[in-house]
């Protein structure tokens, strides 16, 4: 359990990494003024930001899901781990309801996480070099924002993450489970990698495409006021005003980056935990294909 943990943190270091900077655009985008947007699109956001503030832009408030990392692994591995054993078989609706837990469970940590990595990668939108730097880091964006708000202020918009996370959890170990049964995952068929890499490629688009809208909400309302102007007074206020200006294509805003995203994260996910298992354990003492550490991409799969 201790060596599938420690995988489970490299190979989660390693989709960070990969899909930070699709977070990014995806963020920029859900977030940008409708009446003057900054971007016309995914490739133009990339575009844009890697030509105004450099390729490091892209790379902004990767600090945030580094940190929050480790004990969101711990976490959502523990309860997946004991909630499916507590209910008793390893069936699809069980995969699903233990998912849902741990989605549940981790928002704990991963709603300060997310606000802190929103915050910071607002910061210095279009500047190559910031003029003013409102936060140093994640830690001192998350202090700065108690000191100023308290409790209530770093878990802002921990209610849409909880409506967000609980069923995409579950979608999430739900579909690698139903994945890797319908292709056969053997430990010693050649192609196991693959097929692995393949499951939880498809495990995160689907997990995104259940809940995107929500995840709309979260990332306006932890936004809200990052100018000094606070528009949202709640989740359905933002839905309401967020419909009435810009229709329902606002609540697809990102999904092109975020898709783009979720299959090449998981693949670097799995490519990692996968190689760093083969590497500390013998082949002989490797399972057959249960399923392998899945890591949660900040704002997540």
């Amino acid at each position: 359990m201790a060596l599938d943990f420690l995988a489970g943190c490299v190979g989660g270091a390693a989709g960070v990494l990969v899909g930070h900077p699709f977070d990014t655009v995806k963020v920029r985008l859900q977030v940008q003024n409708a009446e003057k947007p900054l971007y016309r699109g995914t490739f133009h956001c990339f575009q844009s930001i890697i030509k105004q503030e450099s390729a490091f832009g892209l790379y902004k408030g990767i600090g945030s899901p580094m940190m929050g990392l480790t004990f969101i692994n711990a976490v959502v591995f523990g309860v997946q781990g004991n909630t499916l054993r507590a209910l008793g078989k390893d069936t699809p609706l069980n995969q699903f309801l233990a998912g849902s837990a741990a989605g549940a469970i981790q928002c704990i940590i991963c709603c300060p996480m997310e606000l802190a990595k929103t915050r910071m990668q607002l910061q210095g939108t279009g500047e190559y070099k910031l003029k003013t730097k409102n936060y140093k880091n994640s830690l001192d964006c998350l202090i700065k924002i108690y000191q100023k708000e308290g409790l209530r202020g770093i878990n802002r918009g921990m209610v849409s993450t909880f409506i967000r996370e609980t069923p995409s959890f579950g979608f999430y170990f739900l579909t690698y489970d139903c994945m890797t049964r319908y292709l056969g995952c053997e430990a010693e068929d050649s192609y196991v990698i693959p097929k692995l890499l393949f499951s939880g490629g498809m495990s995160g688009i689907v997990s995104w495409l259940s809940t995107y809208p929500m995840d709309v909400i979260k990332s306006r309302l932890q936004a809200d006021g990052v100018g000094g102007v606070t528009q949202y007074s709640g989740i359905l206020d933002c839905v309401r005003k967020s419909y009435h200006e810009e229709g329902w294509r606002v609540f697809t805003r990102g999904l092109t980056s975020t898709l783009l995203r979720a299959f090449p994260v998981n693949a670097a996910t799995f490519a990692t935990v996968t190689v760093f298992l083969m590497y500390m354990k013998s082949e002989d003492n490797l399972p057959e294909c249960e399923p392998a550490p899945v890591i949660h991409q900040p704002s997540s799969l």
